[in-house]
């Protein structure tokens, strides 16, 4: 198969690995790296035989070689990009979030559609080895019935200058649910509770709560402010409890057996209660996510099928964030979610 022309748009932190993967990767010619930065780009393109450095888009376009494009740049530019680079033709991969708001996000998915275009939404941990397990082991059922999901995602991060930490951080847990989680657990509602103590016009930290059906509860508590990174994920069920910490060097998910019972607890004022068993620890592939991202792109566009987090996937996440959002401007209290959300 002849390999996949494609342009690399927006050289940040992200955009650096887009250019190390697309180029190790024997699915694809990488043609262009394009980035206001003329140097940054310059630097860029020379790490890769044959890739060119631009800082406009339209030489990008005007390139009939290029037949998909990578777009890396700031959030607030994800949705005008990714619609020209549609217009054009092109296949687009996108790096989160895909638009800043639920009407543009379907305009992409739309204008994808009618031009039986690829359009993806680069959902990284999706494509991790410990997501991917965790996902087959609560499709199996093996943790039981779900009770909770609670999850930490805080560090010493950079404001951003077009979203909040929620937008920012918590896109990557609630793209992580939509992944992991059956049908059966349907988000139904959204609370959060945010701050901005740094005066910075947006919110910095804050705790995003999801209801689900079946009377299970997902909660995720992100922060730009802390010296200390953490990035731990606890799934609690019937029959087992899962507890992913991403940043261990050895043991990163490990499955506690046996589940929680009110019995074992005890009623409200009991003062026993039984510990969890030993852990197992799940062994993983040494992968890189990004690398399996890059290689869903390449297959969804030389199938002509959807890919594993498409338009769909990325609106769900983008209707909760939008309602998270409404949320924080109503002092906290829970804005219900629209049962017609894309699923």
């Amino acid at each position: 198969m002849r390999r996949l022309g494609v342009a690399v748009l927006g050289i940040g932190n992200w955009g650096v690995n887009l250019v190390r993967n697309i180029a190790a990767s024997a699915d694809y010619d990488l043609r262009w790296v394009c980035d206001l930065d003329r140097e940054r780009a310059r630097a860029s393109a020379r790490s890769v035989r044959g890739a060119r450095a631009t800082t406009s888009l339209d030489q990008v376009l005007d390139d009939p070689g290029v037949r998909a494009v990578a777009v890396a740049t700031p959030a607030a530019s994800h949705a005008s990009i990714a619609m020209a680079c549609l217009n054009a033709g092109r296949h687009v991969l996108v790096e989160k979030p895909m638009a800043l708001s639920v009407p543009d996000g379907q305009k992409l998915s739309l204008a994808a559609e009618q031009s039986g275009l690829i359009l993806m939404c680069d959902h990284t941990y999706c494509y991790s080895a410990a997501v991917r397990r965790i996902r087959d082991v609560i499709q199996r059922g093996d943790l039981g019935d779900l009770y909770y999901v609670d999850s930490v995602r805080i560090s010493r991060g950079r404001v951003q200058p077009d979203v909040d930490v929620f937008w920012d951080l918590a896109h990557h847990d609630l793209s992580i649910l939509g992944h992991i989680l059956p049908a059966a657990y349907r988000p139904t509602a959204v609370a959060t509770q945010g701050a901005d103590p740094l005066g910075a016009g947006r919110t910095c930290l804050g705790t995003l709560t999801l209801r689900l059906t079946n009377a299970a509860i997902a909660q995720t508590h992100v922060n730009w402010l802390s010296p200390t990174k953490i990035r731990t994920t606890v799934i609690g069920g019937s029959r087992c409890t899962l507890v992913w910490n991403n940043l261990h060097p050895f043991d990163r998910l490990l499955v506690y057996p046996g589940g929680v019972a009110l019995a074992e607890i005890g009623p409200a004022g009991a003062r026993g209660s039984s510990l969890p068993g030993r852990p197992v620890a799940l062994p993983l592939p040494k992968t890189e996510a990004l690398s399996e991202v890059v290689k869903e792109f390449a297959a969804a566009v030389r199938e002509r099928r959807a890919p594993l987090t498409g338009a769909g996937a990325e609106l769900r996440v983008l209707t909760i964030l939008e309602a998270a959002s409404q949320s924080l401007e109503r002092a906290g209290a829970a804005v219900c979610l629209d049962p017609r959300t894309p699923s």
